[in-house]
């Protein structure tokens, strides 16, 4: 079940949005008191109310909104128990001060902003104490050894348990709550309108994640990157798997650059079946690889990792999707010969992993390779160690080639108005390829169609890439055209509501 969280100013809008959200299929709202911005008429909110409610009136120190006295609050809680509403947030350092009356169930919570205690089952000890019906921790997690600390309390606990993990590094143990075993899991009404640290909103919760029906049967996948939030695989991945009728998520897994190592002993005790690797981990994580494709380890990077029993298989569908987009467009029939992209004269921009994967097919294929990147070690180390030749980035519009290939995330959303080269330097001989997919239309992309230019998008490639992975994950075809359909439409500027 998911509870929706909702924190308004006035008790009318906080009515309207609790009406909408039941008739959008909402179970249990929490209505945040400590919002409001007049003296509080509980009657007005709880005469009538459409569902379930959990009262919460959240002091700062917990992450709140209350201004006034705490007798007055204190008075508040206990008045909504006394008015007979299902669940009341109660923190338990003042849980012996509200008796329990009627048939209010007690929440008894605990909040923590700055880490994930060492000490956290003989918190929820003390806490099931406070004669609770339910006992809710939530912390801030710093490492992914903090979401399945949560995950083991939960799974253990004798007495009903929410546990969270705030923040973006948490978000795991929002999506996987009921899995777990806890009674619910909490959302916020939207977007703009976060009550903690990495909430997601309601209709991310009950559409794209569909979370209510996540149970131990459903194949986990996910992204691990650094940030994370920007990334559209979640979308596509979920979107094919309810088309499909697979009993699958894809979740959003932010992982630090130094939190990997934990990332990879704990994946399996936290369900995940695969993941997707992306910036900044597609280099680091060949090295967790028991087995990885000819592909990958020629690259040196991958980008797609299957956990199947004791191995871990790692694969690269960058370099897959970008070759097909090349030798499309292109015209080449030969796709798999070995030089089937002899003769041709490219230059990638960037020294990361896509640029890395690209620039390898590319050599295979024959193709002279020019490397450039702002970053000059970098530059050297790929150039050398894939036998491509490499020039400084301040030189990069004075080459003379048939394909150019950005890397980088220049021009990504929200940079729009950037390219990682110039209008001047693009000819109608040339074949564009730019990797960045949020927008299609970047600015390089909108300078080659102006220059008559042939143009591969980053959507080309990241469709691709990630029906080959879907594949690898699944065993089905992708349904390519619905992942098309799905992130054009979401990464489209003009959004109809």
């Amino acid at each position: 079940m998911i509870c929706v969280s909702l924190g308004r100013r006035s008790h009318s809008r906080m009515i309207g949005e609790h009406k909408q959200l039941v008739e959008e299929g909402a179970e249990l709202v929490e209505l945040r008191l400590d919002f409001i911005g007049r003296a509080v008429n509980l009657g007005r909110l709880l005469n009538d109310r459409p569902s379930p409610v959990v009262i919460t009136v959240r002091r700062r120190q917990d992450g709140g909104r209350w201004t006034k006295s705490e007798q007055e609050r204190l008075m508040l809680l206990r008045s909504a128990i006394v008015s007979g509403a299902e669940y009341v947030d109660i923190e338990a350092d003042i849980a012996s001060q509200i008796p329990r009356y009627g048939n209010t169930k007690r929440i008894i919570s605990y909040h923590n902003f700055s880490e994930t205690p060492d000490n956290l089952e003989d918190l929820h000890a003390a806490m099931s104490e406070e004669d609770a019906d339910i006992v809710k921790i939530a912390t801030m997690a710093n490492s992914f050894d903090d979401n399945l600390r949560m995950f083991r309390l939960i799974r253990d606990a004798k007495i009903p348990t929410i546990g969270i993990c705030m923040g973006e590094v948490g978000m795991i143990t929002r999506l996987l709550a009921h899995r777990f075993g806890a009674p619910f899991t909490y959302a916020t009404y939207s977007t703009d309108r976060k009550m903690a640290p990495g909430q997601l909103n309601w209709k991310e919760m009950s559409g794209m994640y569909d979370v209510r029906n996540i149970d131990d049967q459903t194949q986990l996948f996910g992204v691990i990157a650094d940030p994370v939030g920007h990334s559209y695989s979640p979308l596509i991945h979920n979107t094919a798997f309810a088309d499909q009728e697979l009993n699958a998520r894809y979740l959003p897994l932010r992982v630090a650059k130094d939190d990997l190592h934990r990332f990879m002993d704990g994946a399996r005790e936290a369900g995940l079946n695969g993941i997707s690797i992306t910036i900044p981990h597609k280099e680091t994580s060949l090295d967790y690889c028991t087995h990885a494709e000819s592909s990958a380890n020629g690259i040196g990077a991958i980008n797609t990792l299957i956990f199947q029993d004791d191995e871990a298989l790692g694969y690269n569908t960058d370099y897959r999707a970008a070759m097909d987009c090349i030798l499309e467009k292109l015209e080449r029939q030969e796709l798999e010969r070995e030089k089937s992209l002899q003769g041709v004269r490219a230059m990638v921009l960037g020294a990361g992993g896509v640029s890395r994967a690209i620039a390898w097919g590319l050599r295979q294929r024959g193709a002279d390779v020019i490397v450039t990147s702002r970053t000059v070690e970098r530059t050297m180390v790929l150039a050398n160690e894939l036998g491509c030749s490499s020039c400084p980035w301040e030189e990069r519009h004075e080459q003379n080639v048939q394909l150019l290939i950005n890397g980088t995330p220049v021009g990504m959303h929200p940079n729009l108005d950037t390219s990682p080269f110039n209008a001047s330097a693009l000819n109608q001989y040339m074949v564009v390829f730019d990797t960045v997919y949020n927008p299609e239309n970047t600015l390089l992309v909108k300078y080659a169609k102006q220059a008559q230019c042939r143009v591969i998008t980053g959507v080309d490639m990241f469709v691709r890439q990630a029906a080959y992975q879907y594949k690898l994950f699944t065993g089905n075809e992708a349904p390519i055209k619905l992942m098309r359909k799905t992130i054009k439409a979401a990464t489209n500027p003009v959004q109809l509501n």
